[in-house]
């Protein structure tokens, strides 16, 4: 079998079909940063020749393509899911830390009309202790649309807060403010980099010693919700995402279901930067619940929605 790569077009020749690490990825090899690899290892043989150079054009429908002998079958399905991530997972495909990830949420059966194993991909972060909705799939382009700033997809958050910030510190956030780029800690030449933060929706949803907010940005630095309210004086103890695009939380945590056609155009239609409207009455698991009533005897009780306490019979 020969070891040169395929041949190149020529000068006046335009390159035909897409970038072979971008088949592989497409049709669920791998990443593709991973397929890139692959490619560098020599792994791969088109139309009888193996392909060791990046950049190649192939046409995924009239090529022979083998990773590592076998013929790939075309592009897998494109996948769409909602996962309510809960705290104490991280979002990535594997943690050197041996924490457990979002993908081993992923691993379960998937019910729906499409309820099959591909390999999927989270868009965005919830960082170890934060929890609620995450996007995960297969379309690359989609999921790079929705994750750069450009497009301005909104993305809705309960944060729940130590102390009580003031109404001064709270329009601070509504206009934007001054936090450090990166990670908390980090100092670059021996400076801290900072930026202004854009414009955010802030509302009390729920007052008290610890109160909730519901905020709505268009952005998605790190850890950019903890640092706003660190630079108001306040640490945030709580964060769930409720909201991404015209999608509200709707599954309870750590289970995921599949996106309607609908909801897909919906979020691509925000990633082009298209107004998307959400509807008015929040799922269930989008909402607070109600707060617990201490009781006078025993262990606090959360009283249920709409029900009385039953009266205690005289002695």
């Amino acid at each position: 079998m020969s070891k040169t790569p395929t041949s190149k077009p020529t000068e006046n020749e335009e390159p035909k079909g897409d970038r072979l690490q971008k088949i592989l990825a497409q049709a669920g090899i791998a990443s593709r940063r991973k397929a890139e690899e692959i490619i560098l290892e020599g792994r791969v043989v088109v139309n009888g020749t193996v392909v060791n150079t990046l950049g190649t054009r192939h046409d995924a429908t009239r090529d022979h393509i083998r990773v590592d002998g076998k013929l790939l079958q075309g592009p897998e399905q494109q996948r769409y899911y909602m996962l309510n991530k809960p705290r104490g997972y991280v979002t990535t495909l594997d943690d050197p830390e041996k924490r457990p990830t979002v993908m081993q949420l992923m691993a379960k059966q998937k019910s729906g009309p499409h309820g099959d194993n591909v390999r999927l991909y989270p868009v965005g972060r919830l960082d170890y202790l934060s929890e609620g909705l995450l996007l995960m799939t297969n379309d690359g382009a989609l999921a790079n649309s929705l994750s750069k700033a450009a497009a301005g997809v909104e993305k809705t958050y309960l944060v729940k807060v130590s102390g009580q910030p003031t109404p001064e510190s709270i329009d601070q956030l509504r206009r934007g403010i001054m936090i450090d780029r990166g990670r908390l800690d980090e100092v670059r030449s021996g400076r801290r980099d900072r930026v202004i933060t854009a414009p955010a929706q802030v509302e009390l949803v729920r007052g008290g010693d610890n109160p909730w907010y519901q905020l709505t940005l268009t952005e998605g630095r790190n850890r950019q919700l903890r640092k706003m309210f660190e630079e108001i004086g306040h640490h945030v103890e709580k964060i769930r995402r409720i909201g991404y695009g015209a999608l509200r939380l709707d599954v309870p945590p750590g289970e995921f279901r599949e996106l309607k056609p609908g909801e897909v155009q919906a979020l691509d239609r925000a990633a082009k930067g298209k107004k998307v409207v959400p509807k008015a009455k929040l799922p269930e698991f989008s909402q607070l619940k109600s707060p617990v009533k201490k009781a006078k005897f025993g262990k606090a009780r959360r009283q249920p929605t709409g029900t009385k306490a039953p009266r205690r019979r005289p002695s």
